[in-house]
């Protein structure tokens, strides 16, 4: 197949979606096309002086602009959503800088991307131009938290519709209970933070004392004060700088020990590291939308945001569009509930339009457990998807397992996605062949999520 110029080779493609066009396979010829084109490099700051660097090489010629601009573009779109930062350096072309520049500048096609990293940083975004030379050094400060599990610990996992909290005591969970709230419908923030104090309060009540609290919570989290949360969506935003923020830290001070908030997805990724003895895990979660976390090679967790959901995925031109971001070909319309519904009209299926995209993916499970045969389509053509992109996620991470789970991937629709992105990477990435894919069992489930996050903070 021809994109940009540049012809790509493809061994397979989602019976359902014959236009697709990996990223992986993209950026393998690309890189090859361009050899001996010219040497640049993209580096990404985030918080506390870290960065994430890139060096590659671009053909540098007018006859190739187009491949130059997308490669360029879509890497610094994978730099910014799976290590997270506020200040883009494009390192040894002032002129694709200033592409750069001004696709991330107010009314830009980027506009989204810069106004969301700003927010969680707290800081401007920008985008400047450096010789080749003054590139700077990655720099990472990965934090070791997790697998602590001496003394007496909350573990509090906030949910969409129910809140859970432990008691462990030495790693044994002495008492754990579920509540069902409401917080993503709910705009006063004291109805959270009251349901986080009652929930810790309840665990503490369970042991001899607090030694340390640890939270997982959706969201993005930076020095345990929520940045960017779903949660908490409905609060309004003079209300969240002041009440949200720090909600964690103000409902741990009453107990004045160790506190640590991650990333639910890091949480189950960590989780998934305890259960397997592994490191070097990556999560993805299929459900409303992809969520994922990792766990790096020393069995930490990085404090990237991993928000993948918003990480380019497929370089067609009619690539389905996220709503909230504005751009195409990202992993939320390929790793989710939404990822099944853009397939089903190609599988045959009419799905009732009044149903909500929570129901719609039921009835397509629902046909698929009759044995409609079309219907094993979707989950083929998702998993074709998912094997061409765990390739191109392992460009960035390293990975040695990946755990797969969400409403997406249940039943036997799960493990079709799992057979085809198996089948996938063996085929066509053998770099990646060795990469083991999992569902989850109950050697996995046997370390819950808020076990894992009680284990967050050092004592």
């Amino acid at each position: 197949m021809n994109a940009y110029g540049l012809e790509i080779q493809v061994k397979n493609l989602p019976v359902l979606d014959q236009g697709f066009i990996p990223m992986a396979a993209f950026c393998r010829d690309f890189e090859k096309s361009a050899e001996n084109g010219k040497e640049i490099a993209v580096a990404v700051e985030r918080n506390q002086g870290q960065t994430a660097v890139r060096r590659f090489k671009i053909h540098g010629t007018p006859a190739m602009a187009a491949a130059d601009a997308a490669y360029v573009d879509r890497t610094v779109k994978m730099l910014l959503w799976a290590y997270g930062g506020f200040k883009v350096m494009i390192c040894g072309d002032d002129a694709v800088a200033k592409t750069v520049a001004d696709a991330y500048k107010a009314g830009g096609s980027r506009e989204f991307d810069a106004n969301f990293m700003s927010r969680v940083y707290e800081r401007p975004f920008e985008v400047v131009a450096l010789p080749l030379s003054d590139t700077p050094a990655p720099y990472s400060l990965p934090q070791s938290v997790g697998r602590n599990l001496d003394g007496c610990r909350i573990g509090f996992d906030a949910g969409g519709s129910d809140r859970k909290v432990s008691a462990v005591v030495d790693g044994v969970s002495v008492y754990s209970e579920e509540v069902v709230w409401f917080p993503k419908t709910n705009a006063d923030p004291d109805y959270h933070y009251n349901g986080i104090l009652e929930a810790f309060r309840t665990a503490a009540s369970k042991m001899p004392r607090v030694d340390a609290i640890g939270v997982s919570s959706a969201g993005v989290y930076v020095d345990n004060r929520a940045m960017v949360a779903s949660l908490f969506l409905k609060v309004p935003e003079e209300l969240f700088d002041k009440k949200v923020k720090d909600i964690y830290i103000r409902a741990a001070s009453e107990f004045n020990v160790p506190l640590e908030v991650a990333n639910d997805g890091d949480v189950t990724a960590l989780a998934g590291a305890m259960s397997l003895n592994k490191n070097k895990i990556l999560g993805i979660a299929m459900g409303t939308s992809e969520a994922a976390g990792y766990v790096d090679a020393e069995g930490n967790i990085t404090g990237w945001l991993n928000e993948l959901a918003f990480a380019p995925v497929d370089l067609q031109e009619d690539a389905m569009v996220d709503e909230w971001s504005g751009d195409k070909g990202c992993g939320v319309k390929y790793f989710s509930q939404d990822g099944v519904i853009k397939l089903a009209p190609r599988a045959g299926l009419t799905l009732d339009e009044s149903l909500s995209p929570a129901e719609k993916l039921k009835a397509v499970q629902l046909e698929l457990n009759m044995g409609n045969e079309n219907v094993r389509d979707i989950y083929r053509s998702i998993g074709v998807y998912l094997g061409h992109t765990l390739a191109y996620y392992a460009m960035y991470y390293e990975i040695g397992d990946v755990l797969l789970l969400g409403r997406v991937m249940s039943g036997e629709g799960g493990d079709l996605i799992l057979a085809e992105a198996t089948r996938v990477l063996a085929e066509e990435y053998p770099e990646c062949k060795e990469l083991e894919l999992h569902l989850p069992d109950e050697k996995i489930r046997r370390v819950g999520q808020s076990v894992a996050a009680a284990s967050l903070p050092k004592i």
